[in-house]
């Protein structure tokens, strides 16, 4: 069974390589634009419904992590913390998108994440704390607000696991 250029291993040329990166940052503009939009058009802890007891638009900030974690600590340690851990992490996918091989679709995957960590970065650096505005819940289970830039990083992630899941490279050169 051959692999799909998609998900085979290859040395990709440098315009490639370049490519990605200019898709980071497509996706640091969008999200920078949707949180943008967002804190001009709605107040904090205003709700909009999209779709009726599924999903909202809602104003909220995070100081913290993923789920608000570390959020309620005093000082600015939490934010210098996480700040750092995306700029290494960011520095870390830029390297590996240029120098290293791997497939199209890791390729793509890790475009994701180092935008959307850049995009939260940006947020943290201009505003202290992360926009949020996405809510989706089900009856009175809320899932913790996020955005665009928390999406494309678990679109990121989910991709490079079903990748590691379903297609597997051999170790051998091919």
């Amino acid at each position: 069974m051959s692999k799909s250029s998609w998900t085979k291993k290859v040395n990709l040329e440098a315009k490639y390589r370049y490519g990605l990166l200019f898709m980071a940052l497509a996706v640091v503009l969008l999200d920078q634009l949707t949180k943008y939009l967002v804190r001009q058009i709605l107040h904090v802890y205003e709700v909009i419904p999209v779709i009726k007891n599924f999903w909202n638009w809602t104003l909220t900030y995070n100081k913290g992590a993923a789920f608000s974690f570390l959020a309620s600590h005093q000082g600015n340690w939490p934010k210098l913390f996480f700040g750092l851990v995306a700029v290494l992490v960011s520095i870390w996918l830029v390297n590996f998108i240029l120098s290293r091989t791997y497939s199209k679709l890791s390729g793509v995957s890790m475009s994701f994440i180092l935008g959307g960590a850049l995009g939260n970065l940006v947020d943290r650096i201009i505003h202290g704390q992360v926009t949020d505005f996405i809510q989706w819940y089900y009856q009175s289970f809320y899932w913790p607000a996020f955005n665009l830039a928390d999406s494309f990083i678990c679109v990121g992630v989910v991709l490079l696991i079903i990748e590691g899941l379903f297609f597997h490279h051999d170790t051998k050169k091919e």
